[in-house]
This record gives C-alpha cells, sequence and structure tokens, in this order.
C-alpha cells in the first residue's frame, strides 16, 4: 500500500514538473525574463530592484520600455492563480482585463481580488526612470528624447553617462544634439573614471558662463577640514592651517577634536556653575564657602576639586586646549581626490569667474545706457520748455501721463498692439500739443520772466490733471501692452540680457534726438525759436512773432512729451501719478546737462542712468535709498558745475 501511494505521489511530482516545463516554455521572452525575478518583481526595494532592471534591459526587447514605463506608472498587474504578470486596464467596476506583454493580446477579464497591483515606491520608480532614460535617448520620438535630456539634468547618474555618449552619434536634431554633447561633457566633468578625459572636459567649459558649468565645477573644490596626528599621503590637501590664525582659531579647532571624539568638551562658565550649584553642601562647595566663588580662581579651585573626587567631567581650559591642539595637525582636503583634477577646476572657475564678472558690468552698463534712454526721452520736451524757454513746467509729467493714457485709449479701440501703437504715438502728440498749446495761451503766456508764479501755476495745474485723470480712469493701473514683437529680451548669455522694449526705447530716444536737432537747426521754427531765446525784442524787429513761436514751442515740447508717456508705458504702470515719477529725473537731466542745450540733456541722462544704477548695484534691496544718494550726488555736483555738462556760451549765457 505504501509503495502505491509512493508511485503515485512520484506520478503527481513528474505530471507537475513537466507541466512547469511546458508552462515556462510557452511564455513570451519578456514574460520569463520576469518569472526568473517574480519575487523582486512583485515586490521591489531599491536594494533587491538593481539586478531586475539590468536582466531585463539586458533582454534587448523591443517592448522593454513599454514595460517600464508602465511598471513605473503602476500600470503591471500580476494574475494570482498563475504569478503571471500583465497590463492592467480597468473595464468595469472591480474588473480588470489583462493584456500579455509579450503578444499585446488580452487574455481575458479578472474580478480585482484575483490579480494584485504593483505599486513601486519612489525610490524603486526613480531607478526605473534612470533605465527609461536609455531607452529614450534613441527614441525616435524628438519629444521624448528631449524629455530624457531634460530628465538627466535634472538627476545626473554616473551611469547615464554611457548611453548619453552612445546615442551622440545617432542624433539627427541638431538642437538635441548640441544638448547632448554639452550635456556628456558635464557629465564627464562629474563622473567619468579618465582623468585625461575630465581635465579635457574642464577645459573646454572653462569658457562657459551658464549656471549648470559652475554648478558641476564647485563640487569638485569644495573643500573639508581635518584634523590628524600625522599629516595623510593619499589625501588630496589644499592647505595646512596653523591654529590661532586668522582662517582657524584655536575654539575652532579644538571644537573639531571634539566632534571627532578625540577630546573632551569645553568647560564652559555655564557649565562650570551648574556643577557647583549642583554640589553645594552648608553653604559650601568642595570646602570653599560660597561667598569666595565669586572669583574665577576660587571657582576653578572647587571644579578641580570636585573633579579629583571623580563628582564632575575633566576640567577643560584654555591651557589643556592649546595643549590638546598641539599634538594635531589641521588640513583642508578637497572634495575631489584627484589633484590635477582639482588644479583644472579651479583654473577654470577663475576664468569664468573674470568672464562672469566682466559680462556683469556689461550688463550694468547696458541697464544704465537703458535708464539713461528713459529719462533722457522723458526730458526732452522739458529741454524745449524749460532748457530753450526757460519756462519751469511742474505738470510736464502729467503730459507725459496724458501720452500713456492715450495709448490705452487708442488700445481698446483698436485690439492689434502693432496698429495700435502706430496710431497712438501720433495721437498723443496731437492731444498733448493742443493741451500744451490751450496751457500756454491761457497761463504761461501771462507769467514769462515770473519763475515763482510759473512753478506754483503749473504745480496746480499739475494737481488738477492728476485728480481729472482719476475722475476718468479711477486709480488702478492700466495696461498699455507692447506687441509680440517685442516681447522677451535679447540674451546674450546667462548673464546679459535686455528686454526688446528697453531697446525699443533707446532707438525711440536717438529718433527724437535726431529730430529735435533737425528741426531746431534746419527748420523755419527752430530759427525763429532761438532767435526768440536770444533776443526776442530783436527777432519781433525782425518779423518775428514771438508770441506764436513760444506757443508753438511750447506745444512742441509737450507733444513730445506725449509720445514719452506711450513709449514709457509700455515699461512702466500707467497710472494719475506716473508722471511725478519722472518730473523730478527730467528736471534733474536738463540742469545737470546744462539748460538749454540738448546735447547736455543727452549726457545729464546718461551722468544720472549711470549714477543710479551704479549705486543700486551696491545697495540692491534699496531703491528709495539710491534716488536719495544721486540727488546727494547731483546737489555737490551743481555747486562745482552749477551751468551744467555744458554750458551755454555768449549772449544765452548772460540772460
Amino acid at each position: 500500500m505504501k509503495r502505491l501511494f509512493f508511485a503515485c505521489l512520484a506520478l503527481c511530482f513528474a505530471c507537475q514538473m513537466a507541466f512547469a516545463q511546458n508552462t515556462h516554455a510557452n511564455l513570451g521572452p519578456l514574460q520569463a525574463v520576469l518569472q526568473e525575478h517574480a519575487q523582486n518583481v512583485a515586490k521591489p526595494s531599491r536594494k533587491t530592484i538593481t539586478p531586475v532592471i539590468d536582466a531585463i534591459v539586458a533582454s534587448h526587447l523591443e517592448n522593454v520600455p513599454a514595460f517600464l514605463e508602465a511598471w513605473q506608472a503602476k500600470e503591471v498587474w500580476q494574475r494570482k492563480s498563475d504569478g503571471g504578470f500583465f497590463y492592467g486596464e480597468e473595464v468595469a467596476k472591480r474588473t480588470y482585463a489583462l493584456r500579455d506583454f509579450d503578444t499585446d493580446m488580452i487574455v481575458g477579464e479578472f474580478a480585482k481580488k484575483e490579480l494584485k497591483q504593483l505599486k513601486p515606491n519612489s525610490g524603486v520608480r526613480g531607478l526605473i526612470a534612470t533605465a527609461l532614460v536609455k531607452f529614450q535617448l534613441s527614441d525616435p520620438d524628438v519629444v521624448r528624447r528631449r524629455a530624457a535630456l531634460l530628465a538627466i539634468e535634472r538627476s545626473p547618474q554616473p551611469e547615464l553617462l554611457a548611453p548619453l555618449r552612445e546615442s551622440i552619434a545617432a542624433e539627427t536634431n541638431a538642437d538635441i544634439h548640441a544638448r547632448k554633447e554639452r550635456l556628456e561633457r558635464l557629465l564627464t566633468i562629474a563622473f567619468d573614471t579618465d582623468i585625461a578625459e575630465r581635465i579635457s572636459a574642464i577645459e573646454e567649459m572653462s569658457s562657459d558662463l551658464s549656471v549648470d558649468v559652475r554648478a558641476a565645477l564647485n563640487p569638485l573644490v569644495v573643500t573639508t577640514l581635518h584634523a590628524a596626528e600625522n599629516l595623510p599621503v593619499e589625501q588630496n590637501i589644499t592647505k595646512i592651517l596653523k591654529p590661532g590664525s586668522v582662517g582657524l582659531s584655536l575654539n575652532e579647532a579644538y571644537d573639531l577634536l571634539v566632534e571627532m571624539g578625540v577630546a573632551d568638551v569645553q568647560t564652559t562658565p555655564a557649565m562650570m556653575k551648574t556643577a557647583l550649584a549642583n554640589h553645594i553642601i552648608d553653604g559650601r562647595v568642595a570646602g570653599i564657602p560660597l561667598v569666595q566663588l565669586s572669583e574665577l580662581e576660587k571657582r576653578e579651585q572647587a571644579y578641580t576639586a570636585l573633579e579629583s573626587e571623580g563628582k564632575v567631567p575633566p576640567f577643560i581650559g584654555a591651557d589643556q586646549i592649546a595643549k590638546t591642539v598641539a599634538q594635531y595637525h589641521f588640513y583642508e582636503t578637497y572634495a575631489e581626490p584627484n589633484p590635477s583634477v582639482t588644479e583644472a577646476a579651479e583654473r577654470a572657475l577663475a576664468s569664468i569667474e573674470t568672464r562672469v564678472q566682466i559680462n556683469q558690468t556689461l550688463d550694468l552698463s547696458l541697464d544704465a545706457i537703458s535708464l539713461a534712454s528713459i529719462y533722457f526721452l522723458a526730458a526732452i520736451g522739458l529741454a524745449i520748455t524749460f532748457g530753450v524757454m526757460g519756462v519751469i513746467n511742474m505738470a510736464h509729467g502729467e503730459f507725459i501721463m496724458m501720452g500713456a493714457y492715450t495709448g490705452y485709449i487708442v488700445q481698446q479701440v483698436i485690439p492689434n498692439h502693432t496698429v495700435s501703437i502706430l496710431v497712438a504715438i501720433p495721437l498723443a502728440f496731437a492731444v498733448t500739443f493742443a493741451a500744451g498749446v490751450v496751457m500756454e495761451r491761457l497761463v504761461i503766456r501771462h507769467l514769462y520772466n515770473r519763475p515763482l508764479e510759473t512753478l506754483l501755476a503749473t504745480f496746480g495745474i499739475s494737481i488738477a490733471l492728476q485728480q481729472l485723470a482719476k475722475n476718468i480712469f479711477g486709480t488702478q493701473a492700466r495696461p498699455l501692452t507692447s506687441p509680440a514683437w517685442l516681447d522677451g529680451a535679447w540674451v546674450l548669455n546667462d548673464i546679459v540680457s535686455i528686454s526688446y522694449i528697453r531697446i525699443a526705447i533707446f532707438v525711440l530716444a536717438l529718433v527724437f534726438l535726431a529730430a529735435f536737432l533737425f528741426i531746431m537747426r534746419r527748420t523755419r521754427l527752430g530759427l525763429e525759436t532761438r532767435a526768440v531765446t536770444q533776443n526776442p525784442r530783436m527777432a519781433a524787429a525782425m518779423g518775428i512773432n514771438p508770441e506764436r513761436v513760444n506757443m508753438m514751442t511750447f506745444g512742441l515740447g509737450s507733444g513730445i512729451a506725449g509720445i514719452a508717456g506711450v513709449a514709457i508705458g509700455l515699461y512702466a504702470k500707467v497710472t494719475s501719478e506716473m508722471g511725478s515719477d519722472y518730473i523730478v529725473q527730467s528736471f534733474m537731466t536738463v540742469v545737470v546737462g546744462g539748460v538749454g542745450n540738448i546735447w547736455g540733456a543727452l549726457l545729464g541722462a546718461g551722468m544720472i542712468g549711470t549714477l543710479q544704477k551704479g549705486i543700486e548695484w551696491f545697495n540692491p534691496s534699496n531703491t528709495l535709498a539710491a534716488q536719495t544718494y544721486m540727488i546727494i550726488f547731483i546737489i555737490i555736483f551743481i555747486q562745482f558745475r552749477p551751468r551744467g555738462i555744458i554750458a551755454l556760451k555768449g549772449r544765452a549765457a548772460g540772460d
């Protein structure tokens, strides 16, 4: 009977083995690989998953990338009945259709209780993502290749260097090819085992100003402070420090020894006080009366007595610290163990730092020129009304504001921003020209040669115009949108860039400079204006109407301010108070440059813009302080050159 039982058992076992072998033989190639590592696939961890991923990748099957993506996305399910792995997709409530990895065929629909969803943790998903990048680098889809490069840039890994290099030769997209070559150089610097190749990559990137290059080089020259009884030979030592010097104090050196566990903690006054307080007996500590412990010598004597009795830790004072520190050598080592690599990295960083400083200076200069062009554009109209006519027009800023609001209204009517700006510029000139003519006829003409009354009258007009703008447009800032072709910036590198709007304002300032010079030197209005400015009586005797000339000149200055308002509105906020932001700088520009001289106004704008940007560079967090310092400097400057940079000569100067 026993023989029959064992024979049946053997037959069953043989049948089971045969079935298993037959089942294994019927598995697809990817399913076979997964079954070989079924336990680690079903329950992966960072420690066990690497051999599984390596085996899957080593199979070189076409469907490996799709499986890895599904595994990473938690879309892989295991069938409990036989342990097979499949794609899973919910087709009904708690019912899933399983699709085979190898054949891509639906093998059936199963209840959720018959399945187990694979949910790898974030660490495992990260390793899967690294493996996926190797496939995505050569994927036919350009989007996938770009995504792979972005993944490497965000999380560079040493194992990605080899597949990245392999993918470069076959890359057909020029942009992606350049990104791959650049990224390969960065990974070579960080991870390559070939020292010569790393040094070559460092030297190639030594002229690159990008942040990622410095991010790759800086870790190589990071230093760490160490202490040892004997200086090690095998480490890359950058400097040897002497305790008590500027770079390393005695206490810092001793604290390092405490961290290393080779020295006891220093006895601080607070520690000593606590220890003595814990051992007070009958008004004494170690036999010393409490009244005597106000003296440092007595406290140390009491602490030493307690130490000898084993009641407190050993006393570590200045003498003991110096004695302990003297037994060790203190030195700094590079994080990179190879000296040749660190030398190349330091040379590259020094070269990059020099280039960065040069480009920062260039960027600051461009900002200063940009700001100067804005101030010049705002002041060019004032250069006519104040510099040429001698009229102190405190409402000049409000003409700038009127021009900006004119541009805003035009954009509400004409939605095309390019067309609206082209329409707004001449319309703003017409509106502010008319407003200037009205103001000159009604107010200014009665106040010539009365500067104080002119100042008060125009200041009152300024307040009235501001309030009128608030009543019409409200206090909220209004948008004046630039055309799409002015969006963005002209970028030279990671440090130097300037917005296209500022470039446009700079060009517009040059256009107005040329237009002003043409009007003043080549037109009848300019000739008559200069004649009236120099000697109004003689001009009247020659048949020139001074009142008409003054009206047209004041209108011209106001109209230019309106155009400046449109340009400034594209860059700054459009509010009822925007004029007050530029009136002070406009007057300073005209006064510093030289009253009555357009070239002086240009130099004054350049000086004020450069000065303000320079002060802001030293104190970038406080622009108000920068403006204050600038005004103080200009006050001092005027004390030495009261007529400005370019002073008028001849009869006009005497007037």
